[in-house]
């Protein structure tokens, strides 16, 4: 939606491949200004899950990118606390991120 880029993810982040997949999704979203991981499905994040997330956020910052996680789920929260990442990523609240779709969604509306 415009410079507003959602990822939905939905399953396990805990081999390789997925990471893999999540990687190639991200960084696909070169036009956009802002990307969100959608998390509320993630029911199982490990070690190469993890780390794919704070290569993202390096990413996403090299590329002048903002990189949200939306709404993880408290096995992603356990996970990144664990790894005592969870203060390297900005989480939006609801209200945040609804209010982001709101501008995002009206500025999609004047240039496209």
């Amino acid at each position: 939606m415009g410079e507003l880029a959602v990822v939905e993810c939905e399953g396990r982040i805990v081999q390789s491949a997925g990471a893999l997949k999540l990687r190639k999704a991200v960084t696909s979203q070169t036009d956009a200004r802002i990307v969100v991981l959608e998390l509320s499905e993630v029911h199982a994040i490990e070690g190469g899950g993890l780390g794919m997330l704070v290569f993202l956020r390096r990413w996403a910052r090299d590329h002048n990118i903002r990189f949200l996680l939306f709404n993880p789920s408290k096995s992603v929260r356990t996970g990144l606390k664990r790894a005592r990442s969870i203060s390297e990523f900005y989480i939006p609240t609801l209200d945040e991120m609804s209010a982001l779709m709101v501008y995002a969604n009206s500025r999609y509306a004047l240039t496209g």
